[in-house]
């Protein structure tokens, strides 16, 4: 069965000038002092914070990159042998600047919180706790408080004129905004108050008062949690106790610091559906928080070298070739060139369609022919679609089969340009208001500088 063929009115569409991101002019500013990039996981935040990052830092910024992500694929295309808390500089950058790369340790920096508010015993008894140490290696919403406090952490130190964040890879883009206010749920919830019941009465005489006045409700806690694990909880709050004023006010620093003018936040999506209908939720939600947006970052958009040449017109000299040049006869004539009343010219019987090859490509994948290898489909064809797929009496039969499915390939990669292009155009129908970066898919992999610089030429346009 054939293709459904793409609208021809659809393809090759470029966007509107006036509607395109100035990614240059918003790193050159001085005045940009974070970059925040975000967007569904599997997008390619981390590869576009890194590309960002590395062309401010050749235009002359001093920058640094906090990435949180888990494939450490950032220290890979810098050149570092690995990345950790603290800040390293990337050799081979280009330029008067300075560009240094970190990832956030999770554990490290909620331990460096600790350590720096807390007194050295208080500290010790905290970090040696159990339920602490399950609590900084993976409490739900911990990463992403984590990754704002490392946030402003390096902007309070003043050494880097532009920070570029890539934010955690979450189920959801808003769980980063929401991890300050979700901490302070938890720190002000009915459970932790029960908790720090006892260490606010003190001593025997609070375990009296948690025995008399709330043994049902411990009793049901230990149950659930068991009785030592209950311990390291209640041991684990009351040693907390001073320093939970303390997460509430950086968390609300750091949101105001998010909020501040000198903050671009950049949507990263891939133009498919479900990503670009997350940027959407997100666009809006910036807005509702007055949190200042820069624009979207489109990556992985595909194209073509032959998009003059339409998904349908591909398709219907893919289907010529297929059913040896039928639509070429003449009518009325008896004896023509690929009759079978005419031996001396009649060629083999044509392959069935169900022989033919169909394409095992990926449609959407990076290394799809463009058709522009098909030298039939030039300027001659532009005025007689089916010429380009007549074919000669001494044909070769394989070559046929080869070129209807490269046609056909082609023609798949147009309905998809024309898929992507649609679901872009609803998401700018809807935010009209949002500048737009659009980011040409590569071949590969990136996994070096220039593979980062390359796709900050693209981020720039």
């Amino acid at each position: 069965m054939t293709p459904e063929p793409a609208r021809t009115s659809d393809s090759a569409r470029p966007l509107d000038a006036s509607r395109a991101l100035d990614v240059d002019a918003l790193i050159d500013d001085r005045r940009t002092r974070i970059v925040v990039c975000c967007g569904s996981g599997g997008v390619g935040k981390t590869t576009t914070a890194a590309a960002i990052g590395l062309r401010a830092a050749e235009r002359g910024r001093k920058v640094v990159v906090l990435t949180i992500d888990p494939a450490r694929r950032l220290a890979q295309s810098m050149g570092i042998d690995r990345l950790d808390n603290v800040p390293r500089r990337v050799k081979e950058v280009e330029g008067d600047g300075e560009l240094h790369a970190m990832m956030l340790d999770m554990k490290r920096t909620f331990d460096e919180i600790v350590e720096a508010h807390a007194d050295k015993e208080r500290a010790a008894a905290i970090l040696g706790n159990p339920f602490y140490q399950s609590l900084s290696a993976g409490f739900a919403g911990t990463q992403e408080y984590m990754a704002m406090e490392k946030l402003g952490q390096l902007r309070s130190r003043d050494e880097w004129d532009l920070i570029v964040v890539d934010t955690p890879p979450s189920r959801s883009a808003l769980d980063f905004l929401d991890a300050p206010k979700r901490l302070g749920s938890f720190l002000d919830g009915k459970l932790i108050r029960l908790l720090m019941a006892p260490a606010k009465v003190g001593g025997r005489a609070g375990m009296k008062f948690l025995n008399v006045g709330m043994s049902m409700m411990t009793g049901a806690l230990g149950k659930l949690l068991g009785g030592p694990l209950l311990r390291d909880v209640q041991t684990f709050v009351a040693a907390m106790d001073t320093m939970f004023g303390g997460f509430r006010t950086r968390a609300d620093a750091t949101y105001r610091l998010l909020q501040a003018p000198g903050t671009a936040f950049l949507v990263v999506a891939s133009p498919e559906r479900d990503a670009l209908r997350e940027a959407a939720y997100f666009v809006e939600r910036l807005a509702a928080d007055d949190m200042p947006l820069a624009g979207l970052v489109l990556n992985r958009v595909h194209g073509s070298g032959a998009a003059q040449l339409s998904a349908e017109r591909a398709l219907a000299a893919a289907e010529n070739l297929e059913e040896s040049g039928i639509v070429d006869q003449e009518g009325g004539k008896v004896g023509g060139r690929n009759s079978s009343d005419n031996p001396a010219t009649s060629s083999p019987a044509p392959p069935e369609t169900s022989e033919l090859p169909e394409p095992t490509a990926d449609p959407s994948a990076d290394t799809l022919p463009d058709a522009g290898a098909s030298a039939e489909a030039g300027p001659a064809a532009e005025a007689d679609p089916s010429a380009e797929a007549a074919p000669s009496a001494d044909a070769d039969p394989s070559v046929e089969r080869l070129t209807a499915g490269l046609l056909r390939l082609h023609a798949e990669r147009m309905q998809l340009l024309a898929r992507e292009q649609r679901t872009r155009d609803r998401f700018t129908a809807l935010h009209p208001e949002v500048a737009v970066a659009e980011v040409a898919a590569l071949p590969g992999d990136v996994h070096d500088l220039a593979g980062l610089r390359a796709i900050g030429d693209r981020l720039a346009g």
